[in-house]
């Protein structure tokens, strides 16, 4: 072997090293930082509450825009004389019962939409009729046939959910490959063991995400109509909250129900269904 062979393998190893050292380093602190996701909203979330604070002093009216200290200390407040909790835990009470609700529907509704093509039909005319109708449309009819109460607002929370779900979980359905379908026919699964089995998993990213839209149309539309008729059993919930200090000129403790409102949403948005995701969706290998 030529002393120039050596030398040509020599300088091949190295570079083959060198290009190894380069797909091995580590990227600097501040970049890895940045690249977690968590890190990012947080940032968004604090430049949000800059710019209120900066604006709410700069307008110096609290009866309009109370700053975001003069919020946070009605909040704490609020929370620790316990009528901000009672508050929120009266409303999260009515959204679970007609979140929970919905979903059975949307899934009943759902599964003979896949079974029978009469039930296709019906989803589909009934998504089409009811699913653009806003919620709070059927506030009067739910006050005529249901009363004041938490019947009228679970009847409205119920529209909110049934339809989104049921379509989205639809869309998912149909979405299945044929390649899937196959594997469950050649292991002779039929009915119900089909679908939990093969249609589930596979549509879980479409049902997810009709779970998510759901829950935020629930969530709105049970703050506005607390807003309208808000006393559920004698006690009324965060909607409720907001308008008795409106009636009050408490602007701070009105923005101290949005915020509790907007927390709430973070929380169920960013670890609920984030946790979902991660045990369900990324765990199956369908979402990098």
């Amino acid at each position: 072997m030529t002393r120039a062979t050596i030398t040509l393998k020599q300088d091949t190893a190295a570079s083959e090293n060198n290009k190894q050292a380069v797909l091995v380093r580590k990227l600097p602190l501040i970049y890895r930082i940045w690249a977690d996701a968590f890190v990012r909203k947080s940032v968004i979330i604090l430049l949000l509450a800059v710019a209120w604070q900066v604006y709410g002093t700069l307008l110096d009216n609290p009866l309009l825009f109370p700053t975001l200290t003069d919020t946070v200390q009605s909040f704490i407040d609020r929370i620790a004389d316990g009528v901000l909790v009672d508050r929120a835990w009266t409303s999260l009470k009515v959204l679970l019962m007609g979140y929970g609700i919905g979903i059975l529907i949307a899934a009943v509704i759902t599964i003979l939409a896949i079974s029978t093509q009469i039930g296709t039909d019906f989803l589909e005319v009934m998504t089409a009729m009811f699913n653009p109708l806003p919620a709070i449309a059927l506030l009067p009819l739910a006050l005529i046939w249901f009363g004041l109460g938490t019947t009228s607002i679970v009847f409205v929370l119920l529209h909110s959910v049934v339809w989104v779900v049921a379509l989205n979980t639809q869309s998912g359905f149909m979405a299945v490959s044929q390649t899937l379908r196959m594997v469950g026919r050649n292991y002779e699964l039929t009915g119900l063991s089909y679908v939990a089995r093969i249609l589930i998993p596979a549509a879980f990213p479409s049902i997810l995400t009709g779970l998510k839209i759901g829950w935020a149309f629930a969530w709105r539309t049970l703050i506005a109509a607390e807003l309208v008729f808000g006393v559920a059993s004698g006690k009324g919930g965060l909607g409720w909250f907001i308008f008795e200090n409106r009636n009050l000129l408490d602007i701070p403790a009105v923005f101290a129900g949005l915020l509790t409102v907007i927390i709430i949403g973070l929380v169920v948005e960013n670890f609920v269904f984030r946790l979902i995701e991660k045990k369900t969706v990324r765990r199956w290998g369908m979402q990098s």
